[in-house]
């Protein structure tokens, strides 16, 4: 965690109260590689442990802890996570 993070109750009030659904923990294994997919929700996180990097796209983006992104809902991308594996608090909205 860095100094400015927020709790995960913090989170979690904040991403409802933005009109997401659903928030949960997401943890992930050592060097653990999804393809390409998408999600049938939007998703605003908040990696809190490890580094990954995101590929959407001809974009990657290498994220550690501390780092925010956001992905909106169908939005095709690929991850793969580093030699630590990653945590990030994900906030998930389905509706609209």
């Amino acid at each position: 965690m860095t100094p400015d993070q927020p709790t995960y109750e913090q989170f979690e009030t904040t991403a409802r109260a933005e009109g997401f659904d659903e928030v949960l923990v997401r943890e992930w294994q050592p060097g653990q590689m999804l393809d390409t997919h998408r999600h049938p929700f939007a998703i605003k996180a908040l990696v809190v442990r490890g580094e990954f990097w995101l590929t959407e796209g001809d974009a990657v983006r290498h994220l550690r802890a501390g780092d925010r992104f956001e992905l909106a809902r169908d939005v095709p991308h690929a991850e793969r996570y580093g030699d630590e594996g990653a945590t990030f608090w994900a906030a998930r909205r389905h509706a609209g």
